[in-house]
């Protein structure tokens, strides 16, 4: 049975940083995968497009917009298979997919070829926003699951920096085997990370648990602070035993259950809704759009890369505030500040469109502002909530159907943003993004309960109802009561 030891201080985090950190991997391969579409619709369109003829307005949007189409169903058999076989090897199946996405668009040029490539594509997105994140939870230590958890975003935007970086310098064919060589090189060094512990308990290998426990905490396998998680995360998964064996049943059976889970739906559709998907993709045509006639000296694709190290930044920032400042009041003000930015764009638009003075970088700090917010708060914390909110049972389910949804409504911005930008105007999308994204901050003030260091227990119990909770008081007295007479 594999052993593991530990070469740093007693109790220090680093196996902790350097496991989360080869998880993340596929994240930052996911990012370029999505940040692609940036540099290359722009080339791909363009009279030097590698691809003769160059692709249409149409054949672009379901090359950007597939993969979302797709994520729909991953998302679901992600989360089982990790659930049936473990995190391990379902991240290095996620990066199986991802490098087989890079491999068809170095055979062929053809629309086909593009669509077969990004509906692999469809693997690594679930993969990157239903395992990781679980498997990044239950492997952190409390005090510092937030800044840990919020890590998948900042490999997010990384790779979508550097793909808008390395898109703008090196050839069309030296881009996707940069690209091809992430995914590989991950699937090598990943063969040497633990399992996750809660997997390990479900499975009863509770020996190997504790010797992952240990290695990860930098403790001793008979430390009391290990058998304390250990039995935690025992009695957590215990209690899972004794709900229904259906989960979503469970969860939309159950008053609390279903409460959670209607509170992280509305989170996750509210980030997804506040404009960053589209932005991000069609960056370069964004500012394209936006540069027509302002003499603006950086080209569309290096306005992108200016978008995306703000990116870098904001998640960044989320990284290092995260658990200082609390889950409710980063989102709050995240929400609240992408909003205005959005209204503030349209209103850009509509003001160039009647040749009212429209400054020329109000587009860049507007859209700037709004990345920085989605990876600073909408982007992170939604995540960090789908694993603090729920057990072990019920994250990968809840993770799946969370981003299921979040992938249709993705998959439909994808579509149609270019047609009707095109045919409505752009100022119209962005008016409906910032208004979303005010409707969540108000819907985080009243509904969202604070999550940071707080047990799953804890969190559950702050959405009870007063009489809920009177009724549950009752309840134990009766049994304890009960428990008296027998004695």
């Amino acid at each position: 049975m594999k052993k593991y030891n530990f070469f740093f201080s007693e109790g220090s985090k680093v196996n902790q940083l350097i496991c989360v950190v080869l998880i993340n991997i596929p994240v930052f391969a996911y990012g370029t995968t999505i940040g692609w579409m940036s540099p290359m619709s722009l080339l791909l369109q363009s009279k030097d497009s590698p691809r003769q003829p160059p692709l249409t307005d149409i054949e672009i949007s379901w090359i950007g917009s597939v993969p979302y189409l797709v994520c729909m169903m991953t998302d679901f058999l992600i989360g089982y298979i990790g659930d049936k076989i473990g995190r391990k090897v379902t991240m290095i199946f996620v990066s199986a997919m991802a490098a087989g996405c890079w491999i068809v668009k170095l055979s062929s040029t053809e629309f086909w070829a593009f669509v077969l490539a990004r509906c692999m594509v469809g693997f690594p997105m679930a993969g990157a926003y239903v395992t990781c994140p679980l498997y990044t939870k239950e492997i952190s230590e409390d005090s510092i699951r937030g800044s840990l958890g919020s890590l998948v975003i900042l490999f997010h935007t990384t790779g979508n920096l550097f793909i808008y970086i390395i898109g703008d310098v090196f050839s069309y064919t030296t881009v996707l085997w940069i690209c091809l060589a992430l995914p590989t090189i991950h699937i090598v060094l990943f063969m040497m990370m633990p399992e996750s512990p809660s997997y390990l308990v479900k499975r009863g290998k509770i020996q190997e648990a504790e010797r992952v426990l240990a290695w990860l905490r930098c403790r001793e396998e008979g430390d009391i602070i290990i058998k304390q998680e250990l039995e935690r995360i025992r009695q957590e998964l215990k209690k899972d035993e004794e709900s229904s064996k259906f989960v979503l049943k469970a969860i939309l059976t159950d008053k609390i259950l279903c409460r959670t889970f209607r509170i992280v739906m509305v989170i996750c559709l509210g980030r997804e809704i506040c404009g960053a998907v589209p932005v991000l993709n069609f960056a370069g045509n964004i500012f394209a759009m936006a540069s027509e006639g302002t003499g603006l000296v950086l080209t569309p694709n290096q306005q992108a890369m200016v978008l995306g190290a703000v990116q870098v930044a904001g998640s960044s920032f989320a990284s290092s505030i995260v658990e200082r400042s609390g889950r409710k009041p980063l989102l709050f003000i995240t929400s609240l500040v992408s909003g205005l930015s959005m209204c503030t764009l349209a209103s850009w638009f509509v003001a160039r469109n009647f040749g009212l003075l429209a400054p020329a970088w109000l587009p860049v700090v507007t859209l700037c502002v709004c990345i920085f917010c989605d990876a600073s708060g909408l982007q992170p914390i939604s995540v960090i909530l789908n694993g603090e909110m729920f057990s072990f049972k019920y994250r990968g389910t809840v993770m799946a159907a969370t981003m299921a949804s979040a992938s249709i409504v993705a998959f439909l911005q994808m579509l149609f943003f270019k047609p009707l930008a095109n045919s409505m105007g752009v100022h119209v999308a962005f008016y409906f993004f910032g208004i979303i994204c005010l409707i969540a901050a108000v819907y985080v003030i009243l509904v969202l309960p604070e999550t940071r260091m707080r047990s799953v227990q804890e969190i559950q119990n702050k959405l009870k109802t007063k009489k809920e909770k009177e009724e549950e008081e009752g309840r134990v007295l009766e049994e304890k009561g009960v428990t008296k007479e027998i004695c």
